[in-house]
């Protein structure tokens, strides 16, 4: 009985490797494309047996606005959980957007739509910058924040880009309440 039983535990034990595989393979993969630069890291917090915790500054061009780029920083946890990436980590996320060349939009958008999303636990939580337009100034407003299934966090911060002739050449400086819909 008890080799049936180990039989039965390991085709259950293989079975929720598959299960955990297949939650974690195609998000890393369907979102290796849009993956930020990394700038910097600096440590906070020293451990002695595994990795310290860090803080982690990142950059991303706007996929939909070109001449638009943020910069993000993320707190990453360290130590044997950090890097095996059991470690939920906290939502204290700054954000800062700039202008970085004339500003031209591919497509329609919606108002809050996601610009980039990253997981920042092993299942339920995550990190997303969204986007939207502040048709009366002409300014794109951009908002990260992270939630969770359950309960998200109020915590978040928020860049604008004013949208400006970028040279003598760039007179024609785009309206953002053209292309997004309410």
């Amino acid at each position: 009985m008890s080799s049936r039983f180990l039989g039965l535990s390991g085709i259950r034990l293989k079975g929720l490797a598959f299960f955990l595989l297949t939650l974690v393979v195609p998000a890393a993969s369907a979102s290796a494309a849009d993956e930020p630069d990394l700038i910097f890291r600096r440590s906070t917090v020293f451990k002695w047996m595994s990795p310290n915790d860090k803080l982690a500054t990142y950059g991303l061009d706007d996929p939909e606005v070109e001449g638009v780029a943020c910069h993000f920083t993320v707190p990453e946890k360290g130590g044997f959980k950090g890097w095996l990436g059991l470690a939920e980590e906290v939502s204290d996320i700054s954000l800062a957007c700039r202008q970085v060349g004339p500003i031209k939009f591919k497509n329609k958008m919606e108002q809050g739509d996601d610009m980039f999303r990253q997981r920042r636990s092993l299942f339920f939580k995550k990190m997303q910058i969204v986007r939207g337009c502040d048709s009366k100034r002409n300014v794109l407003v951009y908002m990260v924040y992270s939630d969770r299934l359950i309960e998200g966090s109020p915590k978040n911060s928020t860049s604008t880009v004013p949208i400006m002739p970028w040279g003598p050449a760039d007179a024609n400086v785009q309206k953002c309440g053209e292309f997004f819909t309410q």
